[in-house]
């Protein structure tokens, strides 16, 4: 990787084209021809290595790898499936709550991508990309369904077009060079955050301050049904033994 101003290169020829860019970096195509970081520069940035997170207890790697791309495709791609999942899951339920699942998504993808690893080949094994966080976006719209069953109208629809797309991200995970035990980890982690982050409160529940004043409910429902309760317990539990 160089930066802008590189020693050899000097003078009239510039490693780059604009002066406002300073000390910009960029990566030969020599390097990554799908115009992308070499494996040594992702591994300084921050991607994911077994070695350099047990034996040298760089954790934070399990958070940074899931903002590293390993080239313009790869990013592209996973930019444009998180806006086709993300933002819909957003709109219903907030930044806050799919900001967070979204990060602990990508380390649990992380992490079952770290154990998985092979120590022996540590040089050329550097795992990177929100493909993680994105399967955990997945895994939580189909434990929203899961959990909200009774407020959808086109439930087996709904649960067989999110099925079909699952399965094929899994498919093309079996490619050479994709890191599909991320997306395994991702996936499982955003179902069982799904669970607890995305309930819904059942249809027909009324909410205390928009009850009129001097009127009372003769049957009130809970704000939750006993099926989304247990698998909020589950959840919670699972992600704790984990």
């Amino acid at each position: 990787m160089y930066v802008n101003n590189c020693p050899k290169n000097l003078g009239e020829d510039r490693c780059v084209f604009h002066d406002h860019l300073g000390r910009f970096s960029f990566q030969p195509r020599s390097e990554n021809s799908l115009f992308g970081p070499s494996t040594a520069t992702l591994k300084k940035l921050g991607g994911l290595s077994r070695n350099l997170v047990v034996y040298d207890g760089e954790i934070y790697r399990f958070f940074s790898c899931m903002w590293l791309h390993a080239n313009v495709i790869h990013l592209l791609t996973n930019s444009l499936a998180i806006l086709f999942i993300g933002v819909k899951l957003e709109e219903d339920f907030g930044f806050l709550r799919i900001g967070l699942l979204y990060v602990l998504s990508g380390f649990g993808g992380g992490l079952l991508s770290c154990l998985h690893q092979d120590e022996s080949q540590q040089t050329l094994q550097i795992s990177v990309g929100a493909s993680g966080a994105l399967f955990g976006l997945l895994g939580a719209s189909l434990s929203e369904i899961i959990t909200n069953w009774t407020l959808y109208t086109n439930k087996c629809v709904s649960i067989t077009m999110l099925i079909l797309v699952i399965g094929v991200n899994m498919a093309i995970g079996f490619m050479p060079g994709i890191d599909n035990m991320a997306h395994i980890g991702g996936f499982v982690a955003g179902i069982l955050l799904g669970f607890i982050l995305l309930l819904r409160p059942q249809y027909g529940y009324v909410s205390g301050p928009y009850i009129a004043p001097g009127y009372e409910l003769n049957h009130k429902k809970p704000k939750y049904q006993c099926h989304q309760k247990l698998l909020w317990v589950i959840s919670v539990v699972v992600l704790f033994v984990w």
